[in-house]
């Protein structure tokens, strides 16, 4: 992945927590530098995974760790589909006598 260095500002006591070597936490703090991103609807996760150079599953997985759902779904939708699903079903039921 071709790099290039970017220069942001960060309270002085917070630098020793966002300049490490640790390859893993680099990958999150990029992650998390995209999400924003991904929850507005401006990129997919698989463009976000392609970015961060890794497989699209790993880095929902990787969000699913740090407490971010992939889907983002209100109970009164879930309810909706299911009574969608449930009518369909009564509907081919009734059908196919």
């Amino acid at each position: 992945m071709e790099m290039t260095k970017v220069e942001l500002l960060f309270p002085k006591d917070m630098v020793q927590f966002v300049v490490n070597n640790d390859s893993e936490m680099k990958l999150k703090q990029n992650a998390l530098l995209l999400y924003p991103y991904i929850d507005g609807n401006v990129i997919s996760y698989g463009k976000a995974a392609e970015l961060l150079s890794i497989n699209k599953f790993d880095l929902i997985n990787l969000y699913g760790k740090m407490g971010f759902a992939y889907h983002n779904i209100s109970i009164e939708e879930v309810e909706d589909d299911a009574q969608v699903v449930k009518a369909l079903r009564e509907e081919a039921n009734d059908s196919s006598f």
